[in-house]
């Protein structure tokens, strides 16, 4: 129930909603009552059974009141009217009118109810979309280590399409059905409590029988989200990865893995389906039960003369309390799919729920700009149980340039990740200008740093917007200038529509070289004072190289770069480099002063040359 509630948390303000839905759910389950109640003067007509005797005291028009008595006396008089007038035919047509009026106005207000609803539904989803994908946005880079990525998609797709399929569509069960029942029941007490009282007995068994089905439904369901997630993801890895399958022949390997998967999650629907689907004949059946137990009960004292009611009373009360019976099995549907939409709503709060072991303190320092320095002190990282970095001491200097080098492994991108605080040190500080990253916003301190990484994280749009991609009101010349400086416009300009080209899923239109400049022009556009470029050369042939190495050289001009090098020729002019080897700094100097010490950088840098 608890988070049933907080999935309609997402519908606030209830007043725009709430106070209309409940009017027209009403007035529609008024007028189909009225529907069902005038089948007595029509049975009463068409079976002679109208007595003028018993209707001489509505001769009068009575005076108006909100009352059910005022609304009945009044309908009996125009059927005194009439009858007297146009005699039984003309009382026929007058019923058959009324009815044919209040079937119009009852589903014309089902209607607009529906309407309401619609937009209930289209607000609780809206919103809880951008709940998770803004949640996931804000989660530190860690999170996703451990999470899959086609689990998050299939939380943010498939159990959001969950919850609206079953939870948010059950909301008129859930509102209108038990009102329904309650109307009805007093309609049915009115007309005779003993008959009722016996009825009201008998139902609740039928609840208690469904209730224990739909128990065993919520695992099950949770069982199917977590395996369709499982294959959302292999799906992305089998497209993302298509020609590394197609090189080792591992389609039947793939297509083995993703049976597997599929096969588990049919068992686990039909199982689903199994109970779910008896919920809904148990239903019916009980309810037919109920029925003939009525006719039994209530014919007898009809026959003996024992009852209240007579013959056409008693035909109306049971063609009504068969009307009762589809909002009860209504619901008992609605309970069983409830608990497939609730595991997905846990499931996605479980996303929402989680803290961002990455974030803005309270009172954040005020940072407006970089002046000085980025100091690394006494920095030690460890990513669960395993060490990466260990007791790192560095100073990047304002304008200066620091490179790191090492074997794959050693901890280089880890420590880049750390500047730009993607993630804290376990031991240690980070200081900017003398401050801690953790006293600056998050947002102030990345704006101050550029990056380009080794695989260029480009987006399906156009190159324009690639290029000013997170730089507001960006204009042509500033978008056109910034590829200049990267090497980027000359390509630019031979594409079909030019800057306005698309490029692709992930740039997939482009070639690597041409991925990178792209990257590159991104951020020369930002022209933030801190730089940190990760292996940005390392993929790339010679010509490509030399062309996005010359763009980095612009790039790097009078900037404070940190940088990570596989190719020891391109740092050559850094103010420092740093050789890290298992998390640890093992040499530190200038190209040429490493050049002449025996160790790691010499070796490093003859291999290459090679």
């Amino acid at each position: 129930m608890k988070t049933y509630l907080r999935i309609l948390s997402y519908a606030k303000p209830y007043g725009k909603f709430v106070p209309t839905y409940i009017i027209y759910a009403f007035l529609s389950i008024v007028f189909g009552l009225l529907n069902f109640t005038l089948l007595k003067p029509l049975f009463d007509v068409i079976f002679e059974q109208v007595d003028p005797e018993s209707l001489a005291k509505y001769i009068e028009k009575p005076e108006f009141s909100f009352s059910l008595e005022y609304f009945s006396h009044l309908f009996n008089y125009n059927f005194l009217q009439v009858a007297e007038e146009h005699g039984k035919m003309g009382t026929l047509y007058y019923v058959c009118a009324i009815i044919v009026v209040s079937v119009f106005l009852a589903n014309l207000f089902t209607y607009l109810a529906g309407v309401v609803l619609a937009k209930v539904r289209a607000t609780v989803i809206k919103r809880m979309r951008m709940d998770i994908f803004g949640q996931v946005s804000k989660l530190h880079i860690g999170y996703f280590s451990n999470e899959r990525k086609g689990d998050l998609m299939s939380k943010m797709t498939n159990d959001v399409q969950e919850v609206e399929n079953t939870i948010v569509q059950s909301l008129r069960v859930v509102f209108r059905e038990p009102m329904t029942i309650i109307l009805y029941f007093s309609v049915l007490f009115f007309m005779s409590p003993k008959l009722t009282i016996f009825t009201i007995l008998i139902i609740p068994i039928t609840g208690a029988i469904i209730g224990g089905i739909t128990k065993r439904l919520k695992k099950k369901a949770v069982q199917s989200q977590e395996s369709l997630g499982r294959i959302v993801n292999i799906l992305d890895e089998t497209l993302g990865g298509m020609r590394v399958i197609k090189a080792f022949n591992a389609e039947l390997f793939m297509r083995g893995k993703f049976d597997q998967e599929t096969d588990y999650y049919a068992g686990v629907n039909v199982n689903m389906a199994r109970k779910n689907e008896l919920a809904s004949p148990i239903s019916q059946f009980l309810g037919v039960f109920v029925v003939a137990g009525i006719l039994v009960y209530g014919g007898g004292l009809v026959l003996s003369g024992n009852s209240d009611l007579g013959a056409s009373d008693f035909i109306t009360y049971i063609i009504i309390f068969t009307q009762v019976l589809n909002p009860a099995k209504e619901i008992s549907r609605a309970v069983s799919s409830i608990q497939r939409g609730i595991a997905s709503a846990e499931r996605i709060f479980t996303v929402v729920d989680t803290p961002s072991q990455i974030s803005s303190p309270v009172n954040p320092a005020v940072l407006s700009s970089f002046e000085k320095s980025v100091e690394v002190k006494n920095v030690s990282f460890a990513y669960q149980d395993a060490i990466v970095l260990k007791n790192i001491n560095f100073t990047l200097n304002r304008g200066k340039t620091i490179a790191l080098v090492g074997p794959s492994g050693g901890g280089k991108s880890t420590l880049a990740d750390l500047v730009p605080r993607f993630y804290d040190p376990t031991e240690g500080d980070i200081l900017l200008d003398g401050k801690n990253l953790k006293d600056f916003n998050l947002k102030d301190l990345r704006s101050l740093m550029g990056i380009v990484t080794q695989e260029s994280i480009l987006f399906n749009d156009t190159v324009f917007n690639n290029i000013a991609f997170g730089v507001e009101g960006a204009s042509e010349k500033q978008v056109v200038e910034a590829a200049k400086i990267a090497n980027a416009h000359e390509f630019i300009e031979t594409m079909e529509d030019g800057y306005q080209t698309s490029i692709g899923e992930r740039g997939s239109k482009l070639s690597g070289g041409q991925r990178q400049r792209l990257s590159i022009a991104r951020a020369v556009l930002k022209n933030p004072p801190i730089l940190i470029l990760d292996e940005a050369t390392s993929a790339l042939d010679s010509e490509s190289e030399f062309l996005v190495q010359e763009a980095l050289t612009k790039l790097m001009s009078n900037r404070t770069t940190l940088v990570i090098a596989h190719r020891l020729s391109t740092i050559q002019h850094a103010d420092e480099i740093l050789v890290i080897e298992r998390g640890e700094i093992v040499q530190r100097g200038t190209h040429s002063d490493l050049s002449q010490i025996d160790g790691l950088y010499q070796k490093l840098s003859s291999i290459q040359s090679v």
